[in-house]
């Protein structure tokens, strides 16, 4: 299968540091070889500002809408 089938495995990241507060911006994303020695890169941005680039794990995202409400107990 091609990587655009694929969802990607993981996510890129500029990161930008200002003091002690980091700012992360979503710069592209990351699909693993299939022999599993590299990965290929789908960058939307490249940053300019000296800024880390990570590779990370997405993060499983939960969307409001579908949270279940708590039930309060006595």
């Amino acid at each position: 299968m091609s990587k655009s089938t694929n969802l990607p495995s993981h996510r890129v990241y500029a990161v930008t540091r200002q003091g002690k507060q980091s700012y992360w911006r979503t710069i592209g994303a990351a699909w693993p070889h299939g022999d599993g020695d590299g990965f290929n890169l789908k960058l939307d941005f490249l940053p300019l500002n000296g800024a880390d680039i990570v590779i990370r794990k997405p993060r499983a995202e939960v969307d409001p809408a579908d949270a279940v409400p708590e039930v309060a107990t006595a």
